[in-house]
């Protein structure tokens, strides 16, 4: 999974993978105490959508880049910060979804997933071992 910052007025998206798993201690623990979640509830919320969760994980990913950025500097509008699957992490959802769903709502999915993955980033580092971003 990538999260994806595109500021108003950049020419390019900043992509950052995003892999809880490969998060550093400390910095996990940071994020835990500002957000006040344990790291697993973090990693699913962060998926859901947590605005919070969001903002954190972006501040971790500026603050390797920037040392000297602070918390209060990390504002994004909603539409400027995104997750997005990689190429391979879509096809492991697609093969879960087609053994889960059934009939017409099958089919829908899978068209849908389909579109996703034709325009997914490929992650050369995923093959053959994509893993969903929420940490065990």
């Amino acid at each position: 999974m990538f999260l994806v910052y595109s500021p108003e007025g950049s020419d390019e998206p900043k992509r950052w993978k995003y892999n809880p798993r490969k998060i550093m201690s400390a910095e996990r623990e940071w994020i835990e105490r500002r957000t006040e979640r344990n790291w697993s509830d973090f990693t699913k919320e962060v998926v859901q959508g947590s605005s919070l969760c969001r903002r954190a994980l972006l501040y971790t990913f500026l603050k390797r880049e920037h040392p000297g950025v602070k918390w209060d500097d990390v504002d994004f509008a909603w539409d400027e910060l995104t997750l997005e699957y990689s190429k391979g992490e879509l096809i492991q959802i697609r093969e879960s979804a087609a053994d889960a769903a059934s009939g017409d709502q099958r089919e829908a999915v899978l068209a849908k997933l389909d579109e996703e993955i034709a325009a997914a980033f490929e992650d050369p580092d995923d093959e053959g071992k994509a893993q969903l971003p929420v940490a065990d």
